[in-house]
């Protein structure tokens, strides 16, 4: 009760978030394709500094306390900040040591530009599923299809859409997923159990983004100039194409499977593909070294660099020059700058109330089961934005709404599926989200230039409304069922 007192009211906390929206439409008009260059970092703390400026104000609240909440959001994308450097690193690796090239002289070969999206697509999924990570999935085979589709003359936001899709379909149904386990936690439902009442939505939404992919790919018609044996050509020229490159990805797929640390495994890759480097493009890196004192300097220099900075390697043709360059790490430094500051932004908001404050006020919407499944994916969309991590978006509404759900006799699955539904898989449909700046990062796609395309992400938490609506294996809690089904699920 006194901490309610203590939440600011509702109209005072929309006013950052107002704020918030206003900046970001003139950012965009302003500074248009780079916008994401330094001026929405600058937006991201202005609106901090609103939210700080009132909290100060307004509810008296001390900096001290404001600052440790920033200090708490921003410790919280830690593992992703040092995931996003080495998948920087990993990209540059993978690229040089031709294990990226090889993925597209084959899929060139023998992949139909018909199928190529739904191909994509299922191939991710089934990657994700096995990791459990949208992320790796999209730093290893995402980037490789990235480069196939541009070959074959997709347009990036189509080929970077059916990656995310399948990915981010994979990420969700998979029990080794960390947001899967977060959300049938936070609800109190076995882990099994959530997976299953969440192919209810799941599956259909998956089968009509493949129906889409399909149908575009049927009517595809190339408008690209790019002769495909030419590449091919181009590719077997520069690099040394064998099937022995795919040991790397292999070993990093065996890491997986066995469940070690995602950065562990990231790393792992970028030193397996550093030895690949020197074992099957020596001279590759003797090119990229330029003058050195011994060949052998001159290669540990050439994959440090590529580590870190950016590369262009020669290769004579003029787009495979543009499919295979790399920034390395420094290409993640503006991605984690902005990070920063969304988190930054996430932190102060929740350290001033002001996010419970809302939030508080979506559960006064909750009178049906429609209702309440829809006040919780207005929630967890709200708080992808305004916190910029899916974690909170996950979390908070899932503790906070939990109770509503019991009080009403709604099933505890049907709350974890809505979370998944509406939390997990937009958040990447958000440029300062830290998977939406993620994934733009890695694929080198603008996040607003893939969203429309990302049909999975888009019509899962339409789907979640629409069984909501019907009332489809929503039925009322039973004590004696749950009991039962538990005692069953613990067997």
């Amino acid at each position: 009760m006194n901490q309610n007192r203590n939440l600011p009211g509702f109209a005072i906390s929309i006013i950052p978030l107002i704020a918030l929206i206003v900046m970001l439409v003139l950012n965009v008009r302003i500074f248009g394709d780079s916008a994401l260059d330094g001026s929405v970092q600058i937006v991201l703390l202005s609106a901090s500094a609103i939210v700080a400026g009132i909290s100060m104000i307004s509810k008296k609240r001390k900096w001290d306390d404001l600052e440790k909440g920033i200090i708490s959001s921003i410790s919280t994308s830690t593992s992703a900040i040092i995931l996003l450097l080495f998948i920087g690193a990993l990209a540059g690796t993978w690229m040089v040591s031709g294990i990226i090239p090889t993925m597209i002289f084959y899929g060139l070969k023998f992949i139909n530009p018909t199928f190529f999206l739904v191909t994509s697509c299922i191939a991710a999924a089934i990657i994700s599923v096995s990791s459990g990570s949208s992320w790796t999935t999209i730093a290893t085979i995402g980037i490789g299809l990235l480069g196939i589709g541009k070959a074959l003359g997709f347009e990036t936001g189509w080929i970077a859409g059916a990656i995310i899709s399948g990915a981010y379909f994979g990420d969700k149904v998979s029990p080794l997923s960390e947001t899967t386990n977060m959300a049938s936690s936070v609800a109190g439902v076995p882990i099994f159990r959530h997976i299953r009442y969440m192919m209810i939505t799941t599956v259909p939404s998956f089968i009509i983004a493949l129906v889409i992919y399909l149908i575009y790919g049927l009517s595809f018609k190339s408008d690209s100039a790019v002769n495909t044996s030419e590449l091919v050509t181009a590719l077997s020229d520069s690099y040394n194409i064998t099937p022995w490159l795919f040991i790397v990805p292999l070993i990093t797929f065996a890491l997986i499977l066995k469940r070690v640390p995602a950065i562990v495994v990231v790393f792992t890759s970028v030193i397996t593909g550093s030895i690949a480097a020197f074992i099957f493009q020596p001279d590759m890196l003797s090119e990229l070294a330029g003058d050195s004192t011994t060949p052998l300097v001159g290669k540990l220099t050439s994959i440090v660099r590529v580590m870190y900075g950016k590369t262009t390697p020669e290769t004579g043709n003029e787009v495979l020059n543009t499919l295979v360059a790399t920034k390395g790490m420094s290409g993640m430094l503006n991605t984690i700058w902005l990070v920063i500051c969304a988190m930054t932004f996430g932190g102060v908001m929740e350290a001033s109330g002001m996010l419970q404050t809302i939030t508080q006020k979506m559960a006064t919407l909750m009178k049906s089961t429609f209702s309440t499944v829809a006040s919780t994916v207005t929630s967890c969309l709200f708080l992808n934005a305004a916190a910029a991590d899916q974690y909170i978006a996950i979390l908070l509404p899932g503790r906070m709404f939990l109770g509503t759900y019991k009080k009403k006799g709604i099933p505890d699955e049907l709350l974890s599926r809505t979370l998944e539904d509406s939390a997990t898989v937009t958040s990447v449909l958000i440029p300062w989200n830290t998977c939406g700046m993620a994934q733009s990062s890695v694929l080198g796609v603008m996040t607003l230039t893939y969203m429309p395309y990302c049909f999975f992400n888009i019509i899962s938490p339409v789907m979640t409304l629409i069984i909501a609506a019907i009332g489809y294996k929503i039925k009322p809690v039973s004590q004696e069922s749950v009991i039962s089904e538990e005692k069953a699920f613990i067997a």
